[in-house]
């Protein structure tokens, strides 16, 4: 599908024609895994502030790649699961392949209010080759204390190696400069992805802009999340000890030794 095709889709599904906004074109990325009672009326939605959007379906088992097409947006699958920092590569290089430079990421449960979108595209206009973070407003949120630390130990642990603070390290709620993310070769296929992504950004010069969001968070017991607390927070907890181990080496000609 060209890029042409995918306006006309827009304009077809009854949208406003889109014009590129300032920074060049953008498109919604939406990682999604067993997502199929949500992610409809997360593209549905989404489509209102940007008609392009692309679905990864990362090895779903049940109807996620049907029902995202249905609602208007284009699909890759994955054949298995890979992790959702897998699928965020992926749909960045297609995304780069169809000739996007920055593309909207936002997670196919319902968390990220796709009205908020418009706050994180005025910051991308503003600086175009930012990394544009959507800081979650959690106020009045009835969290669980296990999370809430996790989160707490991600957002120092990751500013503190970033060298840059920051105020919400596990929001997928983002815009990336396509090419500049790509080229710092993330290697995270989980959802220690969004951690690693930040700090090789911020270590490589690469400008963050923090927009504060309103979420929705459903009651605890019909929430579905795909984040272990446990799990996920010693993944990233070793790929934040993990850089810069890997620069110190490289400084030291041990590099080889890493790969």
């Amino acid at each position: 599908m060209t890029r042409a095709d995918a306006v006309a889709g827009g304009s077809a599904a009854g949208n406003p024609p889109h014009r590129d906004p300032p920074g060049g074109p953008i498109a919604a990325l939406i990682p999604a895994y067993n997502a199929a009672a949500t992610v409809a009326a997360v593209v549905r939605e989404t489509r209102r502030a940007l008609p392009d959007v692309l679905v990864v379906d990362d090895g779903s088992t049940d109807a996620t790649a049907a029902v995202a097409r249905d609602a208007g947006a284009q699909v890759i699958q994955h054949p298995t699961n890979k992790g959702k920092g897998a699928g965020l590569r992926t749909g960045l290089r297609a995304l780069l392949e169809r000739g996007y430079r920055r593309a909207l990421v936002l997670d196919a449960d319902g968390q990220h209010l796709p009205e908020e979108i418009p706050k994180l595209l005025a910051a991308s206009s503003e600086q175009p080759t930012a990394l544009v973070l959507g800081v979650r407003d959690k106020t009045g949120h009835a969290i669980a204390p296990i999370r809430r630390f996790a989160n707490w130990f991600a957002d120092h642990a990751v500013s503190l190696v970033a060298g840059r603070a920051l105020g919400d390290t596990q929001s997928g709620f983002r815009i990336y400069p396509i090419a500049e993310t790509l080229a710092l070769g993330a290697r995270g296929d989980r959802m220690d992805f969004e951690s690693e992504i930040l700090i090789l950004a911020c270590r490589a010069g690469i400008p963050t802009r923090e927009v504060t969001v309103k979420v929705y968070y459903p009651p605890p017991a019909e929430r579905v999340s795909h984040y272990r607390p446990v799990a996920d927070s010693a993944r990233i907890a070793a790929k934040v000890l993990a850089i810069p181990c890997r620069a110190l080496a490289i400084r030291l000609g041990l590099g080889d030794f890493l790969e």
